[in-house]
């Protein structure tokens, strides 16, 4: 599109049109349009969408725009301003410092932030779902039976047992975010509390959910995990889809971006994001003897993990 016909397109005062050739200069640095020609007019510079840009629309049934919308809300922003005040308070969270709250009762207490972070979570499952049904389905052989902990609408798990219709899928999630939603013929919506039981299975997933946590949380949702899938009677095991931090093997934005993903659990949660360092100790703290991490998901990797 012509820089004329943008400007055009656009809600803006005529005092401010000059000010559209510099924004979409540093987009075209950054990477979200490039310059189709090459000419002294302004106005008749063309731009073009790049495959980050094709990311971000609405159209676009992998968009990610419902996930970073809420990263740049002011209710996700303002706690990070408050890392003085809370190195020296006993609030577990620098969100719960802004907010007077922890960020599960806020999402509980505002139903309009409850949309959202769904929404959020939805559009990151449909990216990841894509992914792990192309590059995993092995992850998937063998199996009967699978629960997605934390599925929030299903999006995941909907996905998963499209690809595979032998499969029984369960979402398991607390009972604001299933009720009311309906199941097909190979999946089905059951509210609870993942810290009590699990509903038994042949396995069990964990997308993004055990970065939520400290370590003696995630100790008690693992253990949750293996009496489910003990209960089911086969060896069974747990998928988790988490990053796996890596110094060594990965480039240094890489590592950037997945250390900036542990302040924001920091900031927000009591949780964090772990090395394989850490992954091995917290799997074997229990009782999980093997495990497989397959790095095919850009910063996050799928850990099969298997109960002794």
């Amino acid at each position: 599109m012509p820089l004329s016909n943008l400007i055009a397109s656009l809600p803006i005062h005529p005092s401010k049109t000059h000010c559209i050739f510099r924004l979409m200069r540093i987009l075209i640095h950054s990477g979200f349009f490039s310059q189709h020609n090459v000419t002294e007019n302004q106005l008749e510079i063309e731009y073009v969408l790049t495959d980050a840009s094709m990311l971000l629309l609405k159209n676009n049934p992998l968009s990610v725009t419902p996930f970073l919308l809420p990263s740049l809300d002011p209710i996700l922003t303002l706690p990070w301003n408050q890392f003085s005040t809370w190195f020296q308070n006993g609030d577990s969270t620098l969100f719960e410092t802004e907010h007077g709250m922890s960020v599960w009762d806020y999402i509980g207490r505002h139903p309009e932030v409850n949309h959202s972070f769904n929404d959020c979570m939805a559009s990151d499952a449909r990216l990841v779902s894509s992914l792990v049904i192309e590059k995993c389905q092995e992850v998937f052989n063998g199996l009967e039976s699978l629960v997605d902990v934390g599925g929030g609408t299903g999006t995941l798990a909907k996905a998963i047992a499209k690809s595979f219709p032998q499969l029984e899928c369960i979402v398991f999630d607390l009972p604001h975010v299933v009720d009311g939603l309906q199941g097909t013929q190979n999946l089905k919506y059951v509210a609870g509390d993942m810290f009590k039981e699990i509903p038994s299975a042949d396995a069990i997933i964990l997308k993004w959910v055990l970065h939520d946590w400290n370590d003696e949380e995630c100790k008690s949702i693992l253990q949750k995990c293996k009496e489910a899938i003990k209960r089911a009677g086969k060896r069974g095991k747990v998928i988790i889809i988490e990053m796996v931090i890596d110094n060594e093997k990965r480039g240094d934005e890489f590592v950037e971006t997945q250390l900036f993903f542990d302040i924001h659990m920091m900031v927000l949660l009591n949780g964090k994001e772990r090395s394989r360092k850490e992954w091995d100790k917290l799997i074997s703290s229990v009782g999980f003897n093997d495990y497989k991490i397959t790095p095919v998901l850009g910063l996050r990797s799928v850990i099969e993990i298997y109960p002794q």
